[in-house]
Parts: C-alpha cells; structure tokens; sequence
C-alpha cells in the first residue's frame, strides 16, 4: 500500500471530508424562539435541511475514516513517511473549525450573531495560522534534500 497515488487520494478524501463532516453532523444551530423566517442571519445557510444535511455528514466522516485509516496503515507499514502526519494534522484541524465555523456563522439568532463575530475573530486567524503551518511544513519536506539514503517524500521507499 505505498502507491503515491493512493496516499495522496486518501490525504486529500481526509482532508476534504472533514469539514463536510463537521457541518453535517452539527445540524442548524437555529433558535428555537422564533421561526426561521423570523431569524435574523450573518450568513444565510444552504438550502439544505438538517436530515440530508446529516446523511452527507455521516458519509463525509465515513469516507474520513477510510482515508484516515488508510493512511495510518501506510505510515506503520513505512509507505507513508511520518513526518508528513505535520502537514496532514493541521489541514485536518482546519478543516474541523471551518465546518464547526461555518455553522455558528449561519446560525439562525435574534438580534446580533456573537458567536460569528468570535468565529471570525479567533478561528479565521487560527484556520490561517494552520494552513501556513501546513503550507511551511509541506514544502519543507517535499524539498529538502535525502538524508541517510532515504528519500523524504511523500512514500519513503519509491514505490
């Protein structure tokens, strides 16, 4: 299991599917004071109601799995180097604040939406801040020069 193609398809159904997971399985944050046409919105939500929103959810956190699961087992059989899980557990905590982010700013409320204003106040800089992480930490590893005979790319052993 060290094909690169499939390591990098399984790092990017990972990468992808975490925030749908996130946002699916949270379910709209609405009030339950008034209804929704009553609500007021930092931004309007998908028209997608809570049930489909939750079936997709459920399949995005599957499919998070297998890559996930794929990918460990790559990295303990050596196929995967494991300095690359510095690139792929940023991008995955990205990908959960913005799925959880993406909901608390469609949140349906009355009056003001303070919850957005702390989503876009601390977790924009966060997702930010991880994603230059991740950026940083892959050229780094793509570029830098073998050591010791082994290669540092994304499967150690040239398969």
């Amino acid at each position: 299991m060290t094909n690169r193609g499939t390591l990098l398809t399984a790092a990017t159904v990972l990468v992808a599917a975490v925030p749908v997971a996130a946002w699916g399985l949270m379910g709209q944050q609405n009030s339950t004071e008034l209804p929704a046409s009553q609500l007021d919105y930092a931004f309007e939500p998908l028209g997608i109601s809570d049930g489909p929103a939750g079936v997709l959810g459920a399949t995005a956190l599957l499919l998070a799995g297998v890559g996930a699961a794929l990918l460990v087992r790559a990295s303990r059989s050596g196929g995967l180097d494991k300095r690359w899980w510095g690139v792929l557990a940023p991008l995955v905590m990205a990908g959960l604040l913005v799925g959880t982010g993406w909901r608390i700013l469609t949140a349906g409320v009355i009056g003001a939406n303070i919850g957005a204003g702390l989503v876009v106040f601390f977790m924009v800089p966060a997702v930010a801040g991880l994603l230059l992480w991740a950026l940083g930490r892959g050229v780094w590893l793509a570029t830098r020069r073998p050591t010791g005979g082994q290669w540092s790319g994304f499967a150690p052993r040239g398969a």
